[in-house]
């Protein structure tokens, strides 16, 4: 009965997730134009324009005006704006937050009609308030891997442009064109801001923001330093492809001599789930006194945060950072 409720629950979460995802769409040429001036005012926070920049509106969070107003006096929704772009969705934060109100509320009331416990209610509303950002956070992780593998062809692209003669900036102009995305994207963001009149050193400092991986803060030093004191840029960029693709070739070595403990990690994890549920359908009378009893409820309140940090030390353990 609980794992039937759970899957209802899910499912409905599910349903209004894409209800509200497919009726409060944006206009691509909203967003477009909301970006360029978010560039321009980044720019502006750091200190790097000079200019009078009154007319520049603040980014808006939400089409709603009063959420609008509560959001940009909160300092966290502007981490969760840069989340969103960074996964290369096209919303604002305000909508996600609503989206994923309306999920906890839908999964809350399910709980409670079926269950009939207020605090099963509380935890199914946690856990259906969390699929929206959960997708967030798959989908920022899948685009940022897709740039990191993509990018040492883009660096050898463009050194080859400006190998060959071409400018700096028709360079990256080449590799907005002909890289697959997600890199085409950034790049060609880089470069329309630049050609609207942004300096490149600003230009480079967004993708850096909005790109938060390494070989990018790599690359963006290493041109601002080449434009600085001189030198050859096509080595320099054949130099950063070649260190990028030899961590790569590190991490993989990795990956393969700590796949035993990231195994073993998964099974412990998985462990206690799965006899909960094997016993559950062997014996559920031997189980139910844990549903059914307050204390039982409260002990499996607690043996679940237990097992999530004990899942969070595991995995931080078995990955290692390279």
């Amino acid at each position: 009965m609980a794992l039937l409720i759970a899957l209802l629950a899910v499912l409905i979460a599910g349903i209004v997730f894409g209800i509200f995802w497919m009726l409060w769409g944006t206009s691509s040429s909203q967003e477009v134009v909301r970006e360029r001036m978010a560039a321009v005012r980044r720019a502006e926070q750091r200190g790097d324009i000079t200019t009078d920049l009154v007319l520049v509106r603040d980014e808006m969070m939400s089409s709603l005006p009063l959420l609008n107003r509560i959001m940009t006096h909160l300092a966290w929704t502007t981490k969760l704006q840069s989340a969103i772009t960074q996964a290369g969705m096209t919303t604002r934060a305000g909508k996600l937050l609503l989206i994923s109100a309306v999920s906890g509320l839908s999964v809350y009331l399910v709980a409670v009609i079926f269950y009939g416990r207020a605090l099963a209610g509380i935890f199914a509303a946690l856990a259906g308030a969390s699929i929206p950002l959960i997708v967030i956070y798959i989908k920022r992780r899948r685009r940022m891997s897709q740039f990191e593998q993509r990018f040492p062809e883009a660096l050898d692209l463009l050194g080859r442009a400006v190998r060959a003669g071409h400018a700096f900036t028709a360079g990256l102009e080449m590799v907005a064109k002909e890289s697959p995305e997600p890199v085409a994207t950034e790049f060609k963001t880089t470069f329309e801001e630049q050609n609207f009149g942004l300096p490149l050193r600003d230009a480079l400092s967004n993708m850096a923001s909005r790109v938060p991986l390494v070989d990018v803060q790599f690359f963006v030093t290493a041109l601002m330093i080449q434009k600085d004191t001189g030198g050859n840029l096509a080595e320099i960029l054949d130099e950063l492809a070649r260190v990028i693709r030899e961590r790569f070739r590190i991490h993989r070595e990795v990956q393969i001599k700590t796949a035993q403990g990231r195994l073993t990690a998964l099974i412990l994890i998985l462990l206690p789930v799965g006899m909960l549920l094997t016993m559950r359908i062997m014996n559920p009378a031997y189980v139910n006194v844990l549903f059914e009893d307050p204390l039982g409820v409260k002990l499996l309140a607690g043996a679940g945060i237990l097992q999530l940090i004990g899942a969070a030390f595991l995995w931080k353990i078995v990955h290692i950072e390279v």
